[in-house]
């Protein structure tokens, strides 16, 4: 007997079907024949497509936003909190390295005019910048250095997507020659006073 699939289950492959091919690649039917479920599953999660990318898109937002701001911000392993220097070194780690697997979010910004997925694109990147800006804020900039410093920040995120998909990209995420980039990234996007241990 096959496995009952969840909602979670159906937006998950939605996702994966987005990343493939686009917003306009997701087909109930399809996506069923893939799932090896009936419409008549689907139906019982969902009332339509619609109801289908607004869940896919609400649990894009909770992995990829969310998700990534609470690894940030994640007790220090002698059960302390980070510094604001520490969460930003580590979201910069965790989104440069996601940008080589980052195919979803280049069609979501493909998709960027669609009614659906505008107003989540917008509340993403709000949400994604203004973490960013509490971070600079918590180094000492100024609210207004912060914000833009935290704009530069996240379009630095969306060049490397773009990046990644013509295949210019930063080197393989192991050894040596990453752990240089990486750094390079960090200092550039540190401010320049921020003190030497905690960079």
């Amino acid at each position: 007997m096959a496995q009952r699939l969840s909602a979670k289950d159906w937006a998950r492959e939605a996702l994966v079907v987005i990343s493939e091919g686009g917003l306009g690649a997701l087909a109930v039917e399809s996506l069923a024949r893939r799932l090896g479920a009936t419409k008549g599953s689907f139906y019982w999660h969902f009332e339509n497509r619609a109801a289908l990318v607004a869940a896919a898109l609400e649990r894009w937002e909770l992995t990829h936003t969310e998700g990534t701001i609470a690894l940030a911000e994640s007790p220090l392993p002698d059960g302390g909190q980070p510094s604001p220097a520490e969460q930003l070194r580590r979201l910069l780690t965790t989104v440069v390295g996601y940008t080589r697997h980052g195919d979803l979010e280049v069609a979501l910004l493909a998709s960027a005019d669609d009614p659906q997925v505008a107003p989540v694109l917008r509340r993403v990147t709000e949400r994604r910048i203004a973490y960013v800006a509490r971070l600079y804020e918590g180094l000492g900039l100024a609210p207004e250095d912060a914000r833009r410093s935290a704009v530069l920040g996240v379009s630095v995120f969306l060049g490397h997507l773009q990046y990644a998909r013509i295949g210019t990209v930063p080197p393989e995420p192991t050894g040596p020659e990453w752990e240089d980039y990486l750094e390079l990234v960090i200092r550039t996007l540190m401010p320049a006073d921020t003190p030497a241990g905690q960079r």
